[in-house]
């Protein structure tokens, strides 16, 4: 595999940031995508509203995932395990290794997410969104998985750790 060297830098205000709103108080604040980096990396911020899901469980096949927990606490799904992790904790996620996460029940929470290489993700998050708040139908997400390097799986375990709370 090749290293991806970036070969300037990249400063991005937050006045810059596009923002966009998520049901529950949450939001993307997306910072960085792969063309922005030469394929280096993408970066945004997440916002979730108490108890909020972040993401359904899912693998990447290119990417490892790098989560900062800013604030508040949130679970993650790693592999078949739950794991709670609270302020200033980080995860890192393996290319293959199923999970998802969500804001711990009764808290919000905010995370720093880097995806490392990057692959073109805020289309997917603009579009996310759009499903969230029912402006769109979410099977158009789910034809394109290659494309954004997000396969859903499913996750027994997630489902019974989400709904015991």
């Amino acid at each position: 595999m090749t290293a991806i060297i970036m070969t300037r830098a990249l400063v991005v205000s937050a006045e810059s940031a596009q923002v966009v709103d998520l049901p529950g108080g949450g939001a993307f604040t997306l910072f960085a995508d792969a063309s922005d980096t030469g394929g280096a990396l993408g970066a945004n911020r997440l916002t979730l509203g108490p108890g909020r899901e972040g993401a359904k469980p899912h693998y990447h096949t290119l990417s490892t995932e790098v989560f900062h927990v800013l604030g508040g606490e949130m679970e993650f799904l790693l592999g078949e395990k739950v794991t709670t992790v609270a302020k200033g904790g980080l995860v890192i996620v393996p290319p293959g290794l199923p999970h998802a996460f969500g804001a711990a029940p009764g808290t919000g929470a905010d995370l720093l997410v880097v995806l490392t290489p990057g692959v073109e993700r805020f289309g997917y998050f603009r579009r996310l969104a759009r499903v969230q708040h029912g402006l769109e139908p979410a099977d158009g997400l789910l034809r394109e998985q290659d494309r954004y390097d997000l396969h859903s799986v499913d996750a027994p375990a997630w489902r019974t750790e989400r709904r015991s709370e």
